[in-house]
């Protein structure tokens, strides 16, 4: 089955990616996950804003992805948030709340699927957190989480 990618998947490919799966995987997996459509030879135009859209928030290269790195590892990011007595918070931090918090310090937008969360945080303190700028570089920042 051919199929156009919507979304990244991990290990098969980026959004905009035309990749041949086998039947049962597209038809049960991908496809009603709004991961994938079918490929049709319209669906060249889909494939195409879907590329463009990807180069538009992607990091322009390799030297772009050094500097944004140094700049968001350069110190500790402080993130306000809610939190009720003993220092647990109402919910949990977002990677949308961690996106809008790193662009303040990269002084740029930060895509929040490239932000890698380990364990959901639920806490006040200090978390470590991974962004993904490029396939080779990955920057690791440390967040502070802080009462409002």
């Amino acid at each position: 089955m051919k199929l156009i990618l919507t979304q990244e998947v991990e290990g098969l490919g980026a959004p905009g990616d035309v990749v041949e799966v086998k039947d049962g995987y597209g038809r049960n997996y991908l496809v009603p996950r709004g991961l994938a459509t079918r490929w049709t030879r319209g669906g060249q135009k889909q494939v195409d804003a879907i590329v463009g859209a990807r180069a538009a928030r992607a990091v322009r290269d390799s030297d772009h992805a050094d500097q944004l790195k140094a700049k968001l590892e350069g110190g500790t990011v402080d993130l306000k948030v809610r939190a009720g007595a003993g220092g647990r918070l109402f919910g949990a931090v977002t990677t949308a709340d961690i996106a809008s918090a790193l662009e303040t310090v990269a002084g740029e937008g930060v895509d929040k699927r490239t932000i890698i969360v380990t364990q959901p945080i639920k806490s006040l303190g200090a978390h470590q957190v991974s962004v993904k700028l490029t396939d080779e570089v990955a920057a690791k920042v440390a967040l502070n989480v802080i009462p409002a």
